[in-house]
């Protein structure tokens, strides 16, 4: 048997005894493994950040169980099995892929990301509009540059993303404006605008703003952690120092930080 199949059988036995025969794991329901699940996300995502080629293996298999545990929690029901999970994503990557299964032509991914769009919208249970899929409980910013991917893939787009600019520095001046009306309700509406158009130039350019974001806080850690251990060596608080002096150590910070 190949090795892969006999790995993944012997998961799916053992949660099989799990569930058979621990109080913890019998207990388990959906609604009480999905905080977890999310944890599980994060925790893998983080040792992405990290590149950690060994805490991403750790974390793949523990969410591994997850998907395992969901399966067989829908077998119990009587509901679906990890077979029909299987086949039914089995399925799906065939038919969204008729560039690699059938005659479809898509030289380029941008081609590709097009089709899928297109193909979804065609399934007999996908979502019925473009933006259907996208769960509201997605993060803002991840949401954000979820609906411009979702929407170029019809063609609503920039027809130049140079034109993205302009767009920014719009909604840039809207916002000073209500800033300068002191109007906190449209503030806030302004920043919002201002904010999906500088992911939209992330996406037009190539760059993951989460991933973009989440570089930038923690070099901002590293530097503020470095700040503060310098102060402690001195003898001193952060509290009782101003604010030129924390930017002279500041900008030491930026010489060994990234």
């Amino acid at each position: 048997m190949d090795k892969r199949l006999a790995a993944f059988e012997r998961l799916l036995n053992i949660m099989d005894e799990l569930r058979a025969k621990c109080p913890w794991d019998k207990e388990q329901t959906t609604e009480s493994l999905k905080t977890m699940t999310i944890e599980e996300v994060y925790e893998l995502a983080d040792a992405i950040d990290r590149k950690d080629d060994m805490d991403i293996k750790k974390e793949l298999g523990d969410l591994m169980l997850h998907l395992v545990f969901y399966s067989k929690i829908g077998e119990e029901k009587g509901l679906f099995n990890i077979e029909d999970v299987l086949t039914g994503i089995s399925e799906k990557l065939i038919y969204r892929h008729p560039h690699v299964f059938s005659d479809v032509k898509a030289d380029n991914p941008d081609e590709v990301s097009k089709n899928w769009e297109e193909l979804k919208l065609k399934e007999k249970d996908g979502n019925s509009t473009v933006l259907g899929g996208i769960p509201s409980s997605l993060p803002a910013l991840v949401k954000a540059n979820r609906i411009q991917q979702k929407v170029r893939g019809v063609g609503f787009d920039w027809e130049i993303r140079d034109q993205v600019w302009d767009k920014i520095t719009e909604e840039l001046n809207e916002l000073k404006f209500e800033i300068e009306k002191n109007d906190e309700d449209k503030m806030e509406a302004e920043f919002g605008d201002t904010l999906f158009s500088i992911i939209n130039a992330a996406r037009l350019y190539g760059i993951n703003p989460e991933n973009a974001l989440e570089r930038t806080n923690r070099k901002f850690i590293k530097r503020f952690n470095y700040l503060e251990s310098q102060t402690i060596k001195k003898g001193r608080s952060l509290k009782d120092m101003t604010l030129d002096e924390m930017e002279e150590i500041w900008q030491e910070a930026k010489k060994f930080t990234e």
